[in-house]
């Protein structure tokens, strides 16, 4: 096993081109089928949105905009008998608008009977995939992730990579009788508004009081991570009717404080072939919300066509996993969230015709007149009483003289 991990190739990574869309279709569809998981459905959605509009994204991804980095996707060749030289990719985009912390989609390395090892190799595919994105991207000083913790090997290749785990996660899912019995106990909110990019402020201020600081730090969010730009917006929509869905969202306001303590964003599925998507942000000083707002997303639901809802928490939300657990919902999945900081080294410029002596120019002795002070180096101390008195009396007598020969001079 270590003569063949020695013995690993190196790929050669490349950006995605339109010919390899059919090789990713076809490797997503056989890792959904195994897994069976919503990440799968979501990329192949996005597979069939990029085919009709691949000329115009790759024309974006030269120059500064927002879609400039919507399908980032490297792909790694490697020469193989069979004549596919296809091995894997990986799919990274920013996380902030800053664009300091990115993240890492999805890596999926097509592993063969010859070669088994191209994932959890330290010099495999998937490493060389990761590395490439993690020296490419200068922006980038922190990456996330999220990773099923059923996938043993995706989880080794990450760890390798120097990712770290940061919170675990777990998706709840409420069934629609579960859903029906809350809007039943729908109680209106008084303060419950409308979200809008006026405000971005309230949203970013509720997104930091409610996570550790740890996480605040690696995320890195501003006030502009929560604004909705007006071509974004507009793709978005487009996006929402293609797919047959609706996004409902809706915050409540505390008067006195003048803050957010609670918000919600409801992903709705239209025609019922997928379920319902929620985020629930609550203050951890309001945590009687969560049955409100519980019920204010379920009257919502009621509207759609019947299909449970999909709910996240993590584990640092103590009070929101034992009321699901109360509640009746069932955890169907628990992924790690995992991170790894990234510095950049700059190369040293050399100049020419650079001596020791130019350098140390600032430490040659520069030749000037000493200054005197009242400190002698004399071992014994000087009696400042005796100074001040002797010069006194000796100066008295030279005066006395002088007058004397001045007398003298004047009789005669």
């Amino acid at each position: 096993m270590t003569a063949s991990f020695d013995n690993c190739p190196k790929a050669l990574i490349r950006p995605v081109q339109y010919r390899d869309l059919d090789w990713l279709d076809s490797i997503n569809t056989e890792t959904g089928q195994i897994q069976g998981n919503s990440v799968s459905i979501s990329f192949k959605e996005q597979l069939q949105q990029v085919r009709r509009w691949f000329g115009l994204l790759k024309f974006l991804s030269w120059f500064p905009n927002s879609f400039q980095d919507h399908f980032r996707v490297y792909v790694a060749e490697l020469p193989d008998v069979s004549g596919n030289s296809l091995k894997g990719f990986i799919k990274i985009s920013p996380f902030n608008s800053g664009r300091s912390t990115w993240r890492v989609e999805r890596v999926m390395v097509k592993s063969s009977q010859d070669q088994p090892e191209l994932l959890t190799n330290p010099k495999g595919v998937g490493s060389q995939l990761l590395r490439y994105c993690l020296e490419t991207v200068w922006e980038a000083r922190t990456w996330v992730l999220e990773v099923n913790i059923n996938e043993k090997n995706t989880l080794a290749l990450y760890r390798q990579n120097g990712f770290q785990p940061l919170a675990q996660l777990t998706y709840w899912l409420l069934e629609p009788e579960l859903l029906q019995t809350l809007a039943q106990t729908y109680v209106e909110l008084p303060n419950l508004l409308p979200v809008s990019n006026a405000d971005a402020h309230l949203l970013y201020q509720l997104d930091c009081v409610s996570m550790p600081p740890l996480l605040r730090q690696v995320f890195d969010r501003n006030p502009q991570d929560f604004k909705t730009r007006f071509l974004k917006g507009l793709c978005s929509k487009w996006q929402q009717w293609f797919h047959q869905k609706e996004v409902a969202q809706g915050y409540v306001f505390e008067p006195q404080r003048k803050a957010a303590i609670g918000y919600f964003e409801l992903t709705l599925s239209k025609d019922g072939s997928q379920p319902h998507q929620a985020q629930l942000i609550v203050h951890p000083a309001y945590t009687w919300l969560y049955p409100k707002l519980l019920a204010q997303m379920a009257e919502i639901v009621q509207k759609f066509p019947t299909q449970s809802l999909e709910l996240i928490s993590a584990d640092y939300q103590h009070e929101r996993e034992e009321y699901l657990e109360k509640l009746g919902a069932h955890p169907i999945e628990n992924t790690l969230l995992m991170s790894r900081s990234v510095w950049h080294k700059l190369k040293e410029v050399k100049r020419d015709g650079l001596h020791l002596s130019e350098m140390l120019q600032g430490l040659q002795a520069v030749p000037r007149t000493p200054i005197p002070s009242r400190f002698s180096w004399l071992k014994t101390p000087i009696n400042t009483s005796e100074n001040n008195t002797l010069p006194s009396s000796n100066h008295r007598q030279d005066d006395n003289k002088s007058l004397e020969s001045s007398e003298k001079t004047d009789q005669d």
